[in-house]
């Protein structure tokens, strides 16, 4: 599972799509602690430690149909079960710089053009959800 801290602007279709359904499940298990699978993924911890869960997690699914619907794809904006207002989420520089090398590393090896596009950015701007503080890699990621 990979909730992109990055903005949606920056994904190619593959991530756009992987990101939108990988955020449904999310929010399958968010919506239901008791459901088996991806419940206990490091990644929803920034999601459950928020004040309203099951917004924050619609907050963040809407800005991924938002970019969708900007590019003219049908992703099932109905399928949020809810939405906010909900405060910001921090995310570490570190932690944005370590996702933006690894968007780039996808987009080159499969959408060269968007590589192209993107390459030159040293940072990225973060998801609408999420907010810039410093910091290194979250203890939750899996470095690779």
């Amino acid at each position: 599972m990979r909730l992109w801290s990055v903005h949606p602007r920056f994904y190619d279709r593959q991530a756009l799509t992987a990101c939108w359904r990988e955020g449904l499940l999310a929010q399958a298990v968010i919506a239901d602690p008791s459901r088996r699978g991806y419940a206990n993924h490091p990644q929803l911890q920034r999601f459950r430690a928020a004040q309203d869960p099951l917004a924050t997690i619609g907050d963040y699914l809407s800005s991924v149909v938002d970019e969708a619907d900007a590019r003219g794809y049908r992703f099932a904006r109905e399928k949020i079960l809810r939405t906010g207002p909900v405060e910001r989420i921090p995310v570490a520089r570190g932690q944005l710089e370590y996702e933006w090398g690894h968007l780039l590393r996808k987009l080159q090896a499969r959408t060269p053009a968007a590589w192209e596009r993107w390459h030159g950015l040293s940072l990225p701007d973060p998801h609408p959800l999420f907010i810039v503080e410093d910091g290194p890699i979250a203890d939750w990621e899996r470095v690779g």
